[in-house]
């Protein structure tokens, strides 16, 4: 089983449009929407859900009325200012726990809070675990890991051949959380200065936990020079760039279709995402 998860240091690049042709194109597949904050893979894989599980983030304190009251100390010792009229801001609480400890009474208590929710679904390309965060919720990475161990069981028992994982952009805690102990990450970056700014960033990340890099220039074209110097740096490094996709409006009609560029079009983009997909499924992994 070859675990495979597509990063990119910055938004936009085009990972999950690469990621879902990669479903589209694959053979007894498992796939893992790693990307919970922002989470696009259910847009083109049209799942339909046969499994839902909460998901428990941040402690917040809670005050017992009918025990406080009302010494203040909680208020002067609370440093993200989330205690008003000595009742707790959930959005503003940072589940330290300080004003637990001050508290002489023991009126306030740490509660878990439903963050949001994961999922199983059927989809015509394999399973898909994916996952939903409520509303100014955050992702510490804990969420990725449930989603990625549930995509790791179902792989066990059906005997897939391949993990396909769409990871979250950056280098933040959602980012490790995809990429430790994965087989192999492909790096999909644009010719833009940002755009190799950040994939150094990520190849870093990648070599700080022994993951083998591939690298894909996405949008090639719009700046000839700039694909060179990602090609030349990649070879000073020691890194395989193994794709160049094309700008092509198929893509946008792909998405606005809500499927993968590769079932709706056999034009530059959709060559080139098959060609890139040949070469990663048969890349070794260390």
């Amino acid at each position: 089983m070859k675990e495979i998860v597509v990063l990119s240091g910055k938004g936009g690049t085009g990972k999950t449009t690469v990621l879902a042709s990669f479903a589209a194109l694959a053979e007894n597949a498992v796939l893992c929407d790693c990307d919970v904050d922002a989470p696009n893979l259910h847009l083109l894989l049209g799942p339909l859900i046969r499994e839902t599980h909460d998901f428990y983030g941040l402690q917040v304190a809670h005050i017992d009325s009918e025990t406080c009251n009302e010494c203040g100390l909680c208020v002067d010792a609370c440093r993200f200012e989330a205690i008003h009229d000595f009742q707790i801001v959930p959005l503003a609480c940072e589940g330290c726990g300080l004003c637990v400890q001050v508290c002489p009474l023991n009126a306030i208590s740490m509660r878990d809070t439903l963050a949001g929710h994961w999922y199983v679904s059927n989809t015509k390309y394999g399973p898909l675990v994916h996952a939903r965060l409520q509303a100014a919720q955050e992702n510490s990475g804990k969420l990725v890991m449930a989603v990625r161990k549930r995509a790791r069981e179902l792989a066990q028992e059906t005997g897939a051949t391949f993990i396909l994982s769409d990871g979250p952009p950056g280098i933040g805690c959602p980012a490790i959380s995809s990429l430790s102990g994965a087989g192999l990450a492909l790096i999909v970056t644009e010719p833009s200065l940002s755009g190799i700014h950040d994939l150094e960033r990520v190849l870093g990340l990648c070599r700080h936990f022994g993951v083998s890099p591939l690298v894909c220039i996405n949008k090639c074209d719009l700046s000839d020079e700039n694909s060179r110097r990602i090609e030349a740096h990649c070879r000073d490094i020691g890194v395989e760039a193994v794709g160049r996709i094309p700008f092509d409006p198929d893509v946008n009609r792909a998405i606005v279709l809500g499927r993968p560029i590769v079932e709706t079009s056999d034009g530059a983009a959709s060559r080139e995402i098959e060609a890139l997909w040949e070469a990663i499924a048969t890349c070794p992994v260390p």
